[in-house]
């Protein structure tokens, strides 16, 4: 229908008075572009209406003149316009913007697509004319009592005042015209109220509920007027139900009264909770809470009803309309808001915009708290706060409002700090299912829990939010470990969690969220994955980062045991030599939330008083039935125990790693069958736990490591019988270190029956006397050993025998280790092992023998002659060897020298008389020069406090033999004290051998410039993979340098404080002159080059001088370091087929930079005005210290202070 065609309305006001109006000057007023406004009193409104509609006229009721100013603004009309009894005017037509689907009448004008009507800034011609008009009295009343205010009742005006005096500055939005269409259209819900203002002010309102507004009338009558869907006083309708209750706002809204909702009504789209108050009194309670973001404004409204039915029926329709009007038309946060919030979390690193979400939620008041509430009026007292609930990457944190929102009297909001939990900590999200009530509680291990009781619309939405967080923090968790208690139709719409490709299925990311839960440094965990061990891939626990730090604590501990749970990238886990004892002993008494009591699978483990066992034993039990790859436990050496007596040992409570695994190993409800308890001492309860395990057959244990256990010769007994109960799946046995003594008849009848054993480890155990052989012929061929480790067991001739006899079967085929290490071996006996597991020749046998600290230079001939015949594995290891004769050494080289089957040898920290002579060198250069099998050779000395072992000087001649070596790759000479010397001829041979792939040299009194030699022969060798930094070798020059530049500093105190003489400081000053310059005239190149002499001798020098220097040697090294790293980046790139980054290295030639203190000295610039109290503490050294250091030779070329050779290669 067009806008021009619609019929002149009529506006019919009226006020509460008793009368008909006729005023001409009023009509005059209220022409306001729609029509003729008419006002009548409330008795003639109903005669009036039909009046006019009989006269064809369209008639709009409103029962107030506020919001005539927001229709269209006022023209006065001329002067010549008709007075009469009914005022009437006629206007041409305009539109009026309203929407008949929302219109709660049926005598609406139709909607119009023009822009909807908006509320003018400033007062309206009306309202200067109210307030010209308004009596003096009026003009200084303060706000209504009533909260959203009131026309001030006319009965107190005189009679004869006239309508103009009256107050035209309402309060409420009953003294106005009420726009209908913006305030909603349908009537949802409505009811009686009481305002509980004090104990003598009590007033009567109405509440309206419609589809975008909750808007209070002061009765009912009004309501009905507005509202012709709403029963009048006299009348009530039968559609919709309404009730009898009080109204309280808070302090909020009372201290804001001058805002759009105080005078409008409360928006639906400003609501953020709406809930039921739980405090115990024998009425029902509504809250809502409501927050302007464009005006920061925040208030509190309560609603306080007498009938339970009557509750749950508004609170129902109050939810479902601001659900619709959120879903309808949802608003989203002002940019500002989102920007405060995310520095927030910047603030916590804790930011993600990935994970990041915000919602506006209510803080609830707990129940019960500061005493119950006698009446009605304490509501008024009730404050909840609004705040800004983020969810971020690892926690979910309470944020205040912006200052700028929050209201000055509120002290709650004023005062509030932000609260953060980590979202591991989580222990129960509670949802109700009839209101906007939530709560989340979080739990510290070993502290109480915290609560937050919150309130919000979003509520499902949060919930998802924070259960799709928890999932994706713990993406292999089947079972939550915390209480979900939501809405069915919450559950029904939990979202699933993304396919990761992170490593180890997101081991890093749980473990950083415990971390960030349990408020811990994740950089000082360090764990490595091994991927070449049995039973791989294996986490291996390494001791934590940090100086001083040498054991983890609790919280840290549990972090890595709950990332670990449900965890199914491991097959082994291994805690060797981490302290747990900080969990031993620990009770959690605040809660059992990550107490397993189910199996992966959900089977219950009937676990008597759990909540009384330790923290150890729930974490083990955890791991243990939640990981179902998992077969392998290590915890060698985690609990220092004290050895027990017999009475300690009957009284013990155990370790408790035997509490937790073997019961569940019984009941087959964990998948670990491998345990390694080494270095644990045990006590009859564990062996107890063990024994009961392991006489169920259907336990299928393949490993027991009990080494160092302190098991004494009952205990031993036990192990053994649990033992051969296991005989089907037994794959492993370590009984090495104990105390008990064996006997060799109850070890063949244990354990010969044992099927699939393939490692066995009597290592340092003790036997009884007696001929018999420890393990009978018969016992080793029922086995296909891979391993046998007897380390100091002493053997006698019949168990060597028996040893002898295995190797020569087939069935040690399998055997890859044989451990024989202090096991007072001879020649003879260890020739006739190397002899018995000969296949012949070009076969040798892929197996390692250790023959460590035997005694091997009894009848050494015959080992020589099984040695240089070729019938030696591949693998021997021959350490710590002491030779009374040199000679005899000489020999073991030369064998070595013509063996073809060995790769692998290790002869170090061998011991002789004296320095290797030159024959002993020369042995070893042809070794080096002549072998081409060896590709692994150690021949490292030993340093220790006690004993040091070494080749001495004739060392450097044997490593030239590397020269013509093509087959080794790998090099171990370390503690040989090589120096400058026998650095130059590594450098020498690297730059002719190609085949070497690692040179393992530290320890070796390195200095600058003997590193600097080897750095520069990486030029040309591409082939070098690893060379050591030298960091230990730095490290010993700087405290020698330190050393010596102390004790020059004590003897210059010493002779100031003394007053010594000129001459004898002159004295002083050659000796350090000497130490400074010991390096520039005795130094040689490892070429025979004569260095370049320095032809002047140093100047005196300050303490900041030498400072500066010892900085300059400093980054020498650093540079030094960086130009290794270089030559093995590029040798790794050569190696891989990689291209290579960047030109060709070249070296500069370096030599220039200095090679001692001295030189370093030399090239730092220095002021020349030096005080001359200053000149007389300078170090000055003379001509004299050079020229006598000139002749020192060796001494002067491995001096401490050596820097840099003045030449290279």
């Amino acid at each position: 229908m067009d806008a021009a065609a619609w019929p002149v309305p009529k506006v019919l006001s009226w006020l509460k008075l008793e009368g008909q109006i006729e005023h001409e000057e009023f009509a005059k007023t209220f022409n306001t572009g729609l029509g003729t406004v008419m006002v009548v009193s409330q008795e003639h409104v109903t005669e009036t209406t039909e009046e006019l509609r009989k006269a064809g006229e369209t008639v709009y009721k409103t029962h107030g003149i506020k919001r005539v100013s927001a229709l269209t603004p006022i023209d006065e009309p001329p002067d010549s316009a008709p007075v009469g009894g009914l005022l009437k005017k006629k206007r041409p037509a305009t539109t009026f913007s309203s929407n008949p689907s929302s219109s709660p009448t049926s005598d609406m004008a139709p909607s119009s697509p023009l822009t909807p009507i908006k509320r003018a800034d400033s007062k309206s011609s009306i309202d200067r004319l109210m307030t010209r008009s308004r009596p003096r009295s009026l003009q200084k009343q303060g706000r209504p009592s009533s909260l959203f205010g009131s026309l001030r009742s006319l009965h107190s005006l005189p009679d004869d005042d006239d309508l103009a005096r009256v107050s035209s500055t309402p309060t409420s939005i009953h003294s106005a015209s009420f726009p209908i269409d913006v305030y909603g259209g349908t009537v949802l819900h409505h009811g009686e109220i009481q305002t509980a203002g004090g104990m003598f002010r009590k007033k009567s309102q109405y509440f309206v509920l419609t589809d975008s507004h909750l808007i209070r009338f002061k009765c009912q009558a009004r309501a009905s007027d507005i509202f012709p869907s709403i029963p009048s006083s006299t009348g009530r309708a039968s559609g919709i139900r309404h009730s009898r209750m009080s109204s309280n706002s808070s302090l909020h809204e009372l201290h804001a009264s001058t805002s759009s909702e105080s005078h409008q009504g409360i928006p639906l789209s400003h609501v953020v909770a709406v809930w039921r108050l739980e405090d115990g009194k024998p009425y029902f309670s509504i809250q809502i809470s409501h927050f302007d973001e464009e005006t920061y404004h925040a208030s509190d409204t309560t609603l306080q009803l007498h009938d339970p039915r009557d509750c749950d029926l508004w609170l129902s329709s109050l939810r479902g309309a601001v659900m619709k009007q959120r879903l309808t038309n949802p608003k989203s946060f002002t940019q500002g808001f989102v920007d405060y919030t995310a520095r927030a979390l910047e603030q916590e690193h804790d930011y993600d915009p990935e994970q990041f979400r915000m919602f506006k939620v209510v803080q609830r008041e707990r129940s019960g708290r500061a005493g119950a509430r006698s009446s009605s009026e304490d509501l008024t007292k009730i404050s909840s706060t609004i705040c800004i609930l983020a969810i971020g990457a690892y926690k979910v944190h309470l944020v205040p409002l912006p200052r700028s929102s929050r209201t000055a009297s509120s002290t709650s909001l004023s005062d509030m700090t932000g609260v953060s939990h980590g979202i591991m900590a989580l222990t129960s999200l509670a949802v109700h299912d009839y209101d906007d009530a939530f709560q989340l509680t979080f739990r510290l291990p070993l502290q109480q829990a915290s609560t937050l009781l919150l309130a919000a619309s979003h509520v499902s939405d949060i919930a998802l939010y924070v259960r799709h967080a928890a999932d994706y923090l713990r993406p292999e968790w089947l079972e939550a470990p915390f209480t979900w208690n939501v809405p069915q139709s919450v559950d029904d719409e939990i979202w699933p969690i993304p396919l990761s490709n992170d490593d180890y299925q997101g081991f890093d990311r749980t473990l950083t969220a415990y971390s960030a839960a349990y408020n811990i440094d994740t950089s000082r965990i360090r764990y490595f994955v091994n991927c070449s061990c049995e039973d791989a891939p294996a986490f291996e626990l390494h001791p934590p980062a940090g100086k001083g730090r040498t054991r983890y604590t609790a919280l840290e501990l549990l972090a890595i045991m709950r990332s670990l749970r449900y965890n199914e990238s491991f097959s082994t886990v291994s805690f060797r030599n981490i302290n747990l004892e900080v969990l031993h002993s620990l009770h959690d008494r605040f809660g059992d939330d990550h107490v397993p009591l189910t199996t992966r699978s959900g089977e219950p483990l009937q676990i008597e008083n759990h909540a009384h066992l330790s923290i150890l034993i729930q974490e083990v039990q955890a791991l243990a039935v939640k990981c179902k790859r998992l077969r392998r436990l290590d915890f060698a050496f985690s609990l220092h125990r004290k050895e027990l007596n017999d009475d300690e040992d009957a009284h013990d409570a155990g370790c408790g790693l035997c509490q937790a695994l073997f019961p569940l190993c019984a009941r087959q409800q964990t998948n670990v069958d491998w345990i390694v308890l080494n270095g644990i001492i045990l006590c009859k309860v564990d062996i107890d736990y063990l024994y009961g395990a392991a006489l169920d057959r259907s336990c299928h244990f393949r490993a027991l490591d009990l080494a160092y256990c302190g098991l004494n010769d009952r205990n031993m007994d036990t192990i053994l019988e649990a033992i051969e109960h296991q005989a089907a799946t037994m794959e492993s046995i370590d009984l090495s270190g104990n105390l008990a003594r064996l006997e060799p008849w109850a070890l063949g009848r244990h354990l010969g029956g044992l099927e699939f054993i393939r490692k066995i480890n009597l290592s340092n155990i003790s036997r009884t006397s007696g001929p018999e052989p420890l393990f009978a012929a018969e016992t080793l061929l029922a086995w296909k050993l891979v391993e046998i480790r007897l380390a100091r067991t002493s053997l006698n001739e019949q168990t060597v025998e028996a040893l002898a006899t295995y190797l020569r079967s087939n069935q040690s085929n399998y055997l890859r280790i044989l451990q024989l290490d202090q096991c007072k071996l001879t020649g003879s006996a260890a020739a006739s092992l190397l002899t018995a597991m000969d296949r012949g020749p070009r076969q040798p046998r892929d197996l390692h023998i250790q023959l460590n600290e035997n005694h091997l230079e009894q009848d050494h001939e015959q080992l020589v002659k099984v040695i240089s015949s070729s019938r030696t594995p591949n693998q021997v290891t021959m350490q710590m060897l002491e030779y009374k004769s040199e000679r005899d050494f000489q020999r073991l080289l030369e064998a070595f020298a013509l063996n073809k089957s060995t790769r692998y040898l290790d002869i170090s920290k061998a011991s002789l008389p004296a320095d290797a002579s030159d024959d002993t060198c020369d042995a070893l250069h042809r070794l080096l020069a002549e072998n081409d099998t060896l590709e692994v050779l150690d021949i490292s000395g030993e340093h220790s406090h006690l004993e040091a072992a070494n080749f001495g000087s004739g060392l450097n001649h044997a490593l030239a033999g590397l020269k013509y070596n093509q087959s080794l790759k790998v090099l171990h000479v370390e503690h040989q004290r090589l120096g400058l010397q026998g650095a130059s001829t590594l450098a020498t041979v690297l730059q002719e051998n190609q085949s070497l792939a690692e040179i393992h040299c530290e320890n070796n009194e390195i200095n600058l410039q003997a590193f600097t030699v080897l750095v520069n022969s990486l030029e040309h060798n591409t082939t070098l993979l690893f060379l050591p930094f030298m960091d230990r070798d730095r490290a010993w020059t700087q405290k020698k340098v330190d050393r010596e530049i102390d004790s020059i500093r004590d003897d210059s105190s010493i002779m100031s404080k003394a007053g010594m003489s000129p001459s004898t400081k002159a004295t002083v000053h050659r000796t350090l002159g000497r130490t400074l310059g010991k390096t520039i005239a005795g130094q040689r190149s490892f070429s025979a080059r004569n260095l370049e002499k320095s032809t002047s001798p140093m100047q005196g020098y300050t303490e900041s001088d030498i400072k500066a220097a010892m900085g300059s040697l400093s980054q020498n090294w650093d540079r030094e370091t960086a130009h290794l790293q270089q030559y093995l980046a590029r040798n790794y790139s050569i190696a891989q087929g990689l291209p290579l980054d960047g030109p060709p290295l070249l070296t500069v030639d370096r030599a220039g930079a200095g090679d001692s203190l001295a030189y370093a000295l030399r090239g730092i610039g220095f002021d020349d005005t030096t005080p001359i109290a200053e000149m007389d503490r300078q170090l000055i050294p003379d001509d004299s210290g050079v020229e006598d250091l000139a002749d020192e030779g060796e001494e002067g070329e491995e001096g401490a202070l050596e820097m840099r050779e003045h030449s290279h290669v």
